[in-house]
């Protein structure tokens, strides 16, 4: 053991020494305290505790993970200037007439932050604007939220005063409150704050440690200490006089790093794998589709407001399909007006074939399950699609522009609503690894009944919680009959980015298309 600790004290580094030298005074110390006490950057502190580890002088004897919040360059454009809902509310209390074309013509704001901001005031639960008469917008007395009128305001400030990111912990109590409901939940709030989890390491000496510190002399080793000698200091004598680390040959060599898929590759396809095994038939459609079967095969009114230039990409060249299929166009058209021989009563309006021809980038998986059901399926069958999907939408922690989406539908004599909630706790548990599932009521034009499912994100800090992976249900014969199909389908149409960040642990979306070598190298599916 002597000569073991003789060795180390002769090979460490200046960096190793003034870690050393301070666990020598307080023998467990957090990463953070161990940085300040030091006066070392987190790079090298980061850097000689990792040459200590593999030495076995230092261990980590606990971890937590600790959420910090900093402000976005958005939200330094909102502390200068106000929420766009605020300024839209200050303009029409000072009498401007405002339509909602009238805003979204406006110079100081996108198109896109006037459509979320008209979303905002006119939600359901706070109906702060109304259309009146000639579209002009009118106040309907109920204000701001008052944790986005004083709250949000509030929070930009503090953490645009901030030198850097803040912990959350840290922040007031109506602060944690706005981060941990409105802005995740309620209120759309484009990105103007950022939420990160880094992980804190409390740091202690081993056995070795203890022994190899009592050792430690306080002498300071020069600065001037070299690890090889090179051809400059041998040619001018610079050498003389020099301290000269020794080398420890029993440390383990670099890692190797070795090729390998990008973790969300694997993600893929080990999910088509699992698909394909359990006897499902792959489907395909395009990416540029018609609005017939992006919206109209779905019975979804022509007036929805998913149709709206704001919520699906419109392609420019060419604008339109020169046909559509017969009879399930006509079919479908029927069935829009009147019904059809649906039982239903439609949705009452004169649909539009030039409209249903018109071409947008998919934003929906279903699109190509109604593709398949008017092919003829077989019955009894079940069939999946891994499908690339495009809705205008903003980034965020869950959100993104383009993102896959595994559909499917499975359809026979005995299909029941049973079966689909069977299914997709098998492919919450089985694809996505979750651990907690639990359903909720919800609406689709071409479902009923119809269902949500969430799942529970693996986060450490519990910062992401519960998480929509997507929508599932059972097609109503508006959908199917004109299609062709008489029997009972059920239909789902999942979010395989969500899916994948349960899979690999994974807290923002971004990171299942990054480039970090690292992360690449080490994230895995759980299970």
């Amino acid at each position: 053991m002597s000569q073991e600790i003789t060795q180390l004290l002769s090979g460490l580094h200046p960096l190793e020494r003034k870690v050393l030298s301070t666990l020598k005074v307080r023998p467990i110390l957090w990463d953070h305290e161990l940085m300040q006490e030091t006066g070392l950057d987190e790079s090298r502190l980061s850097m000689a505790l990792g040459w200590l580890m593999t030495k076995g002088v230092v261990k980590v004897a606990d971890e937590k993970a600790t959420t910090f919040v900093s402000i976005t360059e958005l939200g330094k454009k909102y502390r200068e200037h106000g929420m766009p809902e605020k300024r839209i509310l200050n303009d029409i209390q000072l009498g401007k007439k405002l339509t909602i074309k009238d805003l979204r013509e406006r110079s100081d704001m996108d198109p896109s932050e006037v459509s979320t901001a008209i979303g905002n005031l006119r939600s359901k639960d706070h109906e702060i604007v109304r259309v009146g008469q000639g579209g002009l917008l009118e106040l309907t007395g109920i204000p701001l939220p008052d944790s986005i009128e004083h709250a949000l305001p509030l929070l930009l400030a503090m953490l645009a005063s901030s030198s850097g990111p803040m912990n959350q912990l840290e922040l007031l109590d109506e602060s944690k409150h706005l981060l941990n409901d409105i802005l995740e939940k309620k209120w759309k709030t484009r990105g103007v704050v950022r939420q990160h989890e880094k992980k804190s390491k409390r740091l202690a000496l081993t056995d070795l440690g203890y022994e190899l510190v009592k050792r430690l002399t306080s002498e300071v080793v020069s600065e001037e200490a070299v690890s090889q000698l090179t051809p400059e200091l041998l040619k001018d004598g610079a050498w003389l006089g020099k301290s000269f680390r020794k080398y420890n040959i029993g440390l383990k060599p670099s890692r190797m790093a070795t090729g390998r898929k990008h973790p969300y590759r694997e993600f893929l396809d080990s999910v088509k794998t699992k698909l394909v095994s359990m006897g499902f038939e792959e489907m395909r459609g395009p990416l540029v589709e018609s609005e017939f079967w992006n919206s109209d095969a779905l019975f979804m009114p022509q007036f929805h407001p998913a149709r709206d230039i704001h919520d699906v990409y419109f392609v420019d060249h060419p604008k339109s399909v020169r046909s559509l299929p017969e009879p399930h166009t006509s079919q479908v058209a029927k069935t829009h007006e009147t019904g059809w021989k649906t039982g239903s009563r439609g949705w009452r309006y004169a649909f539009d074939i030039e409209r249903a021809k018109r071409l947008v980038l998919r934003s929906q998986g279903t699109s190509v399950s109604a593709r398949t059901l008017a092919a003829s399926p077989r019955i009894p069958g079940k069939y999946f699609s891994i499908a690339r999907c495009f809705r205008y939408d903003l980034v965020d922690a869950t959100h993104a522009p383009d993102f896959f989406q595994v559909e499917g539908i499975a359809l026979g004599e005995t299909i029941t609503f049973r079966t689909l909630l069977g299914l997709l706790k098998l492919f919450a548990t089985e694809m996505a690894h979750a651990t907690e599932v639990k359903y909720l009521p919800a609406y689709f034009p071409y479902t009923e009944p119809s269902v949500e499912m969430h799942v529970r994100h693996p986060s450490a800090s519990g910062g992401l919680g519960w998480m929509e992976l997507g929508g599932a249900g059972l097609f109503r014969p508006e959908v199917t009959h004109p299609l062709g199909v008489k029997v009972p389908v059920i239909a789902w149409g999942l979010g395989l980015d969500r899916m994948a960040m349960v899979a690999l642990g994974i807290q923002d979306i971004r990171d299942l298309f990054s480039s970090d070598l690292d992360l690449i190298r080490t994230k895995r599916s759980r299970g």
